[in-house]
């Protein structure tokens, strides 16, 4: 798996505050939503963002993401520890059904 900066992708800082995560969302999300940017990328770039702020925007995953991500650089190898994601859904798309 392959390690992804959500800081560098929503381009706010490491101790970036809620609102600050919220705002820089809010943005890239008018820049990048496909029914708006007439870029080649944007449904892919939509669907990065998505992922970095459900991660960055809810503080037990952002939590969980700073532990595990310490060390790591964009693009790099990322093998996590076994169960490192239990309870958690990192897809953008909530917690897992039954939860």
């Amino acid at each position: 798996m392959e390690f992804k900066d959500y800081y560098q992708i929503l381009g706010v800082a490491r101790d970036a505050t809620a609102d600050d995560i919220k705002k820089a969302f809010r943005k890239l999300a008018r820049r990048y939503h496909p029914d708006v940017s007439k870029e080649a990328d944007a449904e892919a770039r939509m669907k990065e963002l998505n992922e970095a702020n459900a991660v960055l925007s809810d503080p037990e995953k952002r939590a969980a993401y700073d532990q595990l991500g310490r060390g790591y650089q964009p693009g790099q190898e990322f093998r996590p520890p076994p169960d490192w994601d239990a309870g958690f859904e990192f897809s953008g798309r909530g917690f897992a059904p039954g939860e």
